[in-house]
């Protein structure tokens, strides 16, 4: 039994409630941790309790499938071992070590297959063709904006009509822009279907969609479109947003640099030491 001021009684199982959180960064904080530090543990903490089950218990095995909805969500593996590590100094301080997760993720293992931007293209045509609206807005989103598919209930008419989509937990919070030519298409769908607030992303029986759906439903387009299934999921998909937006960045900056050369140039012409 842990003998700190924090030890959180709860059998079977750790409690990581946003109170036990804020107990740990408290105690954490008087153990002398650095404030860069305590914030850190705090971003990851959150994030890794938006993907734990309901009751927001620990047991045993659940950071593995704590993991494994990381991964599906896009986070890299090198973030998720950080996730994991922060998770298990929790456990530590909660008393509890046999719930830790102690083996890491390899990352060349996990490195995700790339899809590409004529196969992003093909899905869309084939959801057109097939008249699998759903399907079509789903690789629209995941391939036009940085978010995990957890938060895709977040992507509510009342979110998409102002702009404004917050994602993220506690503190740790950013607002997803899309296009605006997507979140008309979004909007129309949604009216469409009667969906009047709210999630605009819903079953037959109006839930919300969950991940496992979500990525199924993307891999079925796969299928029929002969592209391969392991790139169906959102995780390749937020890699083609990501991809595409570098390779934007990289040009608008050379840009720059070669603006600022054209710039200097013609100063010279103005002023130069004789050489």
């Amino acid at each position: 039994m842990s003998d700190n001021p924090g030890y959180i009684v709860q059998m079977p199982g750790v409690s990581m409630t946003d109170e036990d959180i804020r107990n740990f960064l408290e105690y954490l904080t008087t153990k002398g941790r650095a404030l860069s530090t305590v914030e850190r543990y705090g971003r990851e903490l959150e994030h890794l309790a938006a993907v734990l089950p309901e009751d927001k218990i620990i047991r045993q095995g659940t950071l593995e499938k704590c993991r494994e909805a990381l991964l599906s969500s896009g986070y890299s593996p090198r973030t998720v071992n950080l996730h994991i590590s922060v998770a298990n100094s929790y456990l530590d301080y909660a008393g509890h070590r046999e719930y830790q997760l102690r083996d890491t993720l390899e990352f060349d293992e996990f490195k995700s297959p790339e899809i590409t931007r004529n196969e992003y293209i093909h899905l869309l045509q084939l959801a057109q063709l097939l008249n699998r609206e759903k399907a079509y807005l789903l690789v629209k989103v995941f391939a036009n904006a940085d978010f995990p598919v957890q938060e895709l209930t977040k992507f509510t008419v009342e979110a998409v009509s102002s702009g404004q989509i917050i994602i993220g937990v506690g503190s740790v919070r950013r607002n997803v822009r899309l296009p605006r030519c997507i979140s008309r298409e979004l909007l129309s769908y949604a009216k469409r279907n009667g969906i009047k607030e709210g999630p605009i992303f819903l079953t037959k029986d109006r839930t919300p969609l969950d991940r496992t759906t979500v990525t199924s439903t993307i891999r079925e387009l796969c299928l029929a479109a002969k592209v391969p299934v392991e790139k169906g999921n959102p995780r390749c998909l937020r890699r083609l947003y990501l991809a595409g937006r570098k390779s934007i960045e990289d040009n608008v900056a050379f840009m720059i640099e070669q603006a600022l050369e054209r710039q200097v140039e013609e100063e010279q012409l103005m002023v130069a030491w004789e050489e």
